[in-house]
């Protein structure tokens, strides 16, 4: 997966738990998919990331991988970087 450059869709995913990330501090290794109010993550953006091995989707929320906390972890790195 590392040499696999993602889609936008999967993209916002982890933008959206990086941001979560930032603002608490805390570790993300879970995410709302869907809030039962209108706001959800991509469909395809799930089923890409679900492919890849980076996220394991049931029901209304998914769990990071390994390999995905790790994702998630060298896009808040990447962030970082930029604002420096």
């Amino acid at each position: 997966m590392a040499d696999t450059t993602l889609s936008d869709a999967a993209l916002s995913i982890l933008a959206f738990a990086a941001y979560h990330s930032l603002v608490s501090g805390e570790t993300v290794t879970r995410v709302v998919l869907d809030d039962g109010k209108g706001h959800h993550a991509d469909a395809k953006g799930v089923e890409e990331m679900t492919a890849a091995g980076l996220l394991e989707a049931t029901g209304d929320r998914g769990t990071l991988t390994d390999v995905g906390s790790a994702k998630l972890a060298s896009v808040i790195e990447a962030i970082r970087s930029a604002a420096a």
